[in-house]
């Protein structure tokens, strides 16, 4: 236990350093990176990436993989702003509450198909993200929403800690990234002080000691999905309030991005293993990297190529833990022999 928390540890110590040097740099290459309204709209920015990142980061450690998430965000963001247009009048609270039961029942699905037919959750995933996108883009047809009710986005507009630039603009952070913040929080917690964090853990690290040890898989296997279903419906709902519209293919193929932000913050593949500080470090790494592009006037198309980099440095990262854990292992029972 101690290896593995030294292990997480030190990855987290060096994103923070990577993170780190990358300041300093774009701070000397870029002299309006480290201002307060850059960074707080680079924070709301990567907002959605970071709050689906916490419900893949739960997947991964039960020893799962989620693709589905941005479907289940599309549909549900596009079937709450059609409801609340069209049928009935609402809130933003009402938004998230219709969001989260939506999306949780989607998750839900996904797990009870994982847990009744033991199939790779990715296999899965991968099916149910086409069908519901693909059913959403049957009834809807396409149709793009440019007009939505003003509370989505005021929730986005309304800001903490304000400050007024010279030529008057107002900056400050977003609710929406309060947002994230707060369930980052919330998961901390979950994972770190509750039975059924330790449940998850448990089931991605050795499914059949967890069940030997009285963890019951379909149970933690289902709140894990159905949690990841909730948390999309919710970035779902945070994703409309940054962008103003509903464009029924602007979240899905943002699946890669998340999940190597994940396995980057120390997850493992394998599952058993993450950490929420080091996911979010994860997210930062990516945002800071966006805005780098952005502010030197580098072609967008290098992004891709550091995302594809850090997916393969990240698994390597991960393999050579692995390996190093075995090692142990085995030196351990030799000295015991």
């Amino acid at each position: 236990m101690k290896s593995r928390i030294n292990l997480l540890k030190s990855r987290e110590m060096l994103l923070g350093i990577t993170i780190l040097l990358l300041l300093v740099m774009n701070s000397i290459l870029a002299p309006s990176f480290l201002t307060y309204t850059n960074i707080v709209n680079l924070l709301k920015s990567f907002t959605v990436l970071g709050i689906f990142s916490l419900g893949v980061l739960l997947v991964v450690i039960s020893g799962g993989v989620d693709v589905s998430f941005t479907a289940i965000a599309q549909v549900t963001q596009y079937a709450v702003v059609y409801l609340f247009i069209n049928y009935m009048s609402g809130n933003i609270f009402l938004a998230f509450l219709f969001a989260i039961i939506l999306g949780a029942l989607m998750g839900l699905f996904n797990g009870y198909l994982i847990d009744r037919y033991k199939m790779p959750a990715i296999i899965i995933t991968i099916a149910t993200q086409n069908l519901f996108y693909g059913l959403m883009y049957v009834i809807t047809k396409g149709q793009l929403i440019y007009v939505i009710p003003d509370y989505f986005w005021k929730i986005s507009n309304t800001m903490l800690f304000k400050q007024v630039s010279a030529n008057g603009a107002v900056s400050g952070i977003s609710m929406t990234t309060v947002i994230w913040i707060f369930l980052s929080i919330l998961t901390l917690l979950l994972l770190r002080f509750t039975v059924l964090g330790r449940s998850i853990f448990m089931l991605g690290g050795n499914p059949i000691a967890a069940q030997r040890v009285g963890v019951n898989s379909k149970k933690t296997t289902l709140f894990v999905y159905g949690t990841m279903g909730a948390i999309a419906g919710i970035g779902g709902i945070a994703h409309v309030s940054i962008v103003n519209s509903v464009i029924p293919n602007s979240i899905v193929g943002q699946e890669l991005q998340v999940i190597a932000a994940v396995i980057l913050g120390g997850a493992s593949i394998t599952g058993g293993k993450g950490s929420v500080v080091g996911t979010f470090l994860g997210v930062l790494l990516f945002a800071i990297l966006s805005n780098s592009l952005t502010l030197l006037q580098i072609s967008s198309y290098w992004y891709s190529v550091f995302t594809g980099l850090i997916i393969l440095i990240s698994v390597l990262l991960n393999a050579l833990q692995e390996i190093q854990q075995q090692k142990q292992k085995i030196r351990v029972l030799v000295a015991q022999a």
